[in-house]
């Protein structure tokens, strides 16, 4: 007898949000870092921005990084994973330029920035942090 099953497509799976499963945690660590790296920054440079603004400025700029990325990792929708991914890989990049300039150049930075000596002083989490993101991000691509 033949087969009258009727034949089915493959089934489709949309990748997963990047605010589910891992994600979740990866936003919560980023929203993490993003209030602690805003309010340091704040409070570098309203009582002594004078002392290190190299370093300070740093500091805002990895605020804005950490925000953008929590925001983006949150939201839903191809604009935002690609938001995503540009704060990640940026983050990353900053990670390894200033943490590089920082053991090399010690006195180029007089206080630490979130990024020094590849986040030491955040038990080197900011290093970490943006490849579980961009691997994250990977995972959870918009498909075409």
């Amino acid at each position: 007898m033949p087969d009258r099953t009727p034949e089915r497509e493959p089934e489709t799976t949309a990748p997963p949000a990047t605010a589910s499963g891992p994600g979740r945690v990866l936003v919560a660590i980023y929203a993490i870092f993003a209030v602690g790296s805003t309010s340091r920054a704040a409070a570098q440079i309203a009582t002594r921005f004078d002392e290190a603004p190299v370093p300070y400025a740093l500091s805002a700029l990895a605020a804005v990084v950490y925000v953008l990325a929590t925001l983006a990792l949150a939201k839903r929708g191809v604009g935002w994973w690609r938001v995503a991914v540009v704060a990640c890989a940026f983050e990353m990049t900053g990670v390894l330029v200033v943490g590089t300039i920082s053991l090399l150049l010690p006195g180029a930075f007089p206080d630490a920035t979130v990024w020094s000596n590849y986040g030491m002083g955040y038990l080197f989490i900011p290093l970490v942090l943006p490849v579980f993101g961009l691997l994250w991000l990977r995972k959870t691509a918009p498909r075409r």
